[in-house]
């Protein structure tokens, strides 16, 4: 899920970024032009169906616990939906736009005549009522829900973000657990999948000086369960590969130097039309731009990061 201000409020002033999360690790490594956008210029992006229902779905799984186990029921799980978004709706009025004429997408949802804003809602059931065909939440007590974290390495990047449900085994045993609304990735994504998970693992890693004995990816779009029991040495690996992504990104701010990264998923960007691969401009870049001094004549050349800034350097060994 991706936060930003909403169409028609300016955005917040730039400034360089200072914290690293699993989500915009993952927009760096798809385009840093898109990490930019995001980061950087603070672009505001309209709201989609999918996202919003995403939020819906999660607030609703993270409320039926406030129940007791005994209460915590499909039945009551599902008349929840409505009112989870009645609360967001009240929050974030612009999203009563999704379901207007002017709100609909190409092929997508959103109508005028309000029956979408029923099945919308009627979906957002379905999934809900599918996790319990996943998980028994009677025989559940997070210890956590929604928790936010935030770690410092020792090299001072700062680690942070929100982790939908952390479980403690009696024995002591840490599962932190992640809802997706979408279906699971195909065997050869996996990784890509996991590479949010160990981010978070790392960071209780750092915060609680314990591995968690389990990740765990509950995919309600296709009703599967993926899950991974990470050791120390997958820990260490993701940790060398933030380094290096963060490296990467100190580069970039600090030259301006953003290039796009064409792939599958530029159908569905937001900034396509600010885009050099398609024919657009980004707007002037807001921060300071401090190029690299020349090596001195007779400096070595193995030091420095190969490759142009905003490219992500290959760390050995490293996980996700």
């Amino acid at each position: 899920m991706v936060s930003h201000p909403a169409p028609g409020k300016a955005p917040a002033p730039a400034s360089p970024p200072n914290s690293l999360s699993p989500s915009r690790a993952a927009d760096f490594m798809q385009c840093p032009l898109l990490y930019r956008f995001r980061v950087i210029d603070r672009l505001p992006e309209k709201p989609t169906p999918a996202a919003t229902r995403g939020t819906v779905v999660h607030a609703v799984l993270e409320r039926l616990f406030d129940a007791p186990a005994a209460e915590r029921s499909v039945r009551r799980a599902r008349s929840l939906v409505v009112r989870e978004w009645e609360r967001l709706l009240a929050k974030r009025p612009e999203l009563a736009e999704l379901f207007t004429e002017d709100g609909r997408e190409a092929g997508g949802e959103g109508a005028a005549d309000g029956t979408e804003l029923a099945r919308w809602l009627a979906r957002a059931e379905e999934l809900v009522e599918r996790w319990f065909s996943l998980e028994d939440p009677t025989r559940l007590e997070p210890a956590e829900r929604e928790l936010f974290v935030e770690a410092r390495l020792e090299s001072g990047l700062r680690l942070r973000g929100i982790i939908d449900r952390v479980d403690v085994a009696p024995t002591g045993e840490v599962r932190i657990v992640d809802y997706k609304t979408g279906k699971a990735p195909r065997p050869e994504y996996t990784a890509e999948a996991l590479f949010q998970m160990k981010f978070y693992a790392l960071v209780l890693w750092r915060l609680r000086g314990t591995i968690p004995r389990r990740l765990q990816l509950v995919y309600l779009g296709s009703a599967d369960v993926l899950t991974y029991d990470p050791d120390e040495n997958d820990l260490r690996g993701v940790e060398r590969k933030l380094l290096a992504l963060w490296e990467a990104i100190r580069q970039a701010t600090e030259t301006g130097d953003w290039r796009p990264r064409p792939g599958p998923l530029c159908g569905w960007c937001a900034h396509q039309a600010l885009c050099p691969e398609f024919g657009g401009t980004p707007p002037p870049y807001p921060l300071m731009i401090q190029p690299r001094l020349p090596l001195e004549p007779d400096a070595g050349t193995g030091s420095g990061t190969d490759g142009p800034p905003g490219t992500l350097p290959e760390a050995e060994g490293a996980a996700g």
